[in-house]
């Protein structure tokens, strides 16, 4: 396979028709290799249009959603983030790029520590995995300028939403298969929020999501 070309078809054939014409989402495409983070046993899918399984029942979303969700929460450079769900550490590879620190809560151990080899392979130092369960947030660090949920939730948590620093953003995909959508929630004051509906999807719901009280706009 020739991995470059199978890069430049993803982008071109996946992820642009996708409305991703951010050209520095793009271009990150480039940078931050994916399939250093897939797993050996599905290399041939690296750059396929599916979620890519993962240890314990989890899985990688696949490229169009990782991308459109990057281009759509737009980190700046000086804005910490905390991503809910670290996966095989792509999407923390990728926010990482953008952002001054992202903090990346896993919780089964065995992908927390996939995830710390591939950042560290790919050379990746402001990323932080922590092990626990994230589904509620993870209140350590907050408040954050950028939360991005790494798996769907059926309803939105309220901790969550108060850990997003008032101006800043919640990516999230909510709902219960096969009807999900992908939110960007933003937090214009201490009690007001304003949501926007992005995309419609069907992912696998985050690991320790429980269905807590639904929080209202």
């Amino acid at each position: 396979m020739n991995i470059e070309q199978a890069r430049f078809n993803m982008i071109e054939q996946q992820i642009r028709p996708w409305n991703v014409l951010d050209q520095d989402v793009l271009d990150l495409l480039h940078v931050v290799k994916r399939e250093q983070f897939v797993p050996q046993a599905y290399q041939n899918l690296a750059f396929a249009d599916v979620e890519i399984p993962l240890p314990g029942g989890e899985a990688m979303f696949n490229p169009k959603v990782e991308a459109r969700i990057v281009q759509e929460i737009a980190v700046k450079k000086h804005e910490n983030v905390l991503e809910i769900g670290a996966g095989s550490g792509y999407m923390a590879a990728l926010l990482a790029h953008k952002a001054r620190h992202v903090t990346t809560v896993e919780i089964l151990p065995e992908t927390k520590a996939l995830a710390e080899q591939n950042l560290a392979k790919a050379g990746i130092t402001n990323v932080t995995v922590e092990l626990g369960n994230g589904a509620e947030g993870w209140p350590q660090g907050a408040p954050y300028d950028v939360i991005v949920v790494s798996g769907a939730l059926p309803v939105l948590p309220e901790a969550l939403v108060k850990q997003v620093k008032v101006g800043g953003r919640l990516a999230v995909i909510l709902g219960e298969a096969p009807a999900m959508s992908c939110n960007i929630i933003t937090r214009t004051s201490e009690t007001g929020y304003d949501s926007v509906k992005v995309f419609e999807t069907n992912v696998k719901p985050l690991t320790g999501a429980v269905a807590p009280s639904r929080f209202t706009f």
